[in-house]
């Protein structure tokens, strides 16, 4: 593997286009093939600056597996590459209606386990979340063709809530079905 790995974008490294849904089998079988290639032990009776750069690929590819196979962070990447950064964000202004909805739901949420079916409830819950998750991806995958960066920023930030919500969710899942074992 070469060193030139450096100079390429995640989706490149992967080798796959930049996109809102790349092939995840693909990029598990490109993971897997890359650390075989990268990885320190291989570097073992290398010199140092070998092991060092063996152990930089490593870590670049770790992180790019990562980011990548995460649809809030996929998103987040993608924006990047247009200049974007989302970490530094300090705009708070959001849709009022939904932030709105959002306060529902969490409100909901901390009151399902009151439900006489919490499970189902909670399955609802998640469905609705994932059905909005993709329509937002969606939406995201036409501004961010547009070239509408801050349509495409906003975006994001909405599949940050929904993301949260989905774990919180799961969480609850879990532990619900915990208690029935």
């Amino acid at each position: 593997m070469s060193d030139s790995i450096f100079n390429l974008n995640y989706f490149e490294i992967f080798s796959q286009p930049v996109t809102t849904e790349p092939d995840v089998n693909l990029l598990k079988q490109k993971n897997r093939e890359l650390q075989q290639q990268a990885h320190p032990d291989k570097f073992a009776n290398s010199s140092d600056a070998d092991k060092r750069l063996a152990m930089q690929k490593t870590s670049l590819i770790n992180e790019a597996f990562e980011t990548l196979k995460k649809p809030v962070s996929r998103l987040q990447y993608m924006l990047t590459l247009k200049g974007v950064d989302m970490n530094g964000e300090t705009d708070t202004s959001m849709d009022g209606a939904f932030l709105m909805e959002q306060m529902e739901l969490r409100e909901s949420i901390s009151e399902v386990r009151n439900q006489a079916e919490p499970l189902d409830v909670l399955a609802t819950m998640l469905a609705d979340l994932k059905s909005k998750a993709k329509n937002l991806t969606i939406e995201f995958s036409e501004s961010y063709e547009l070239d509408d960066l801050e349509k495409s920023r906003e975006i994001v930030r909405k599949l940050q809530f929904i993301s949260k919500a989905e774990k919180e969710v799961n969480e609850i899942i879990e532990q619900l079905e915990d208690e029935l074992i």
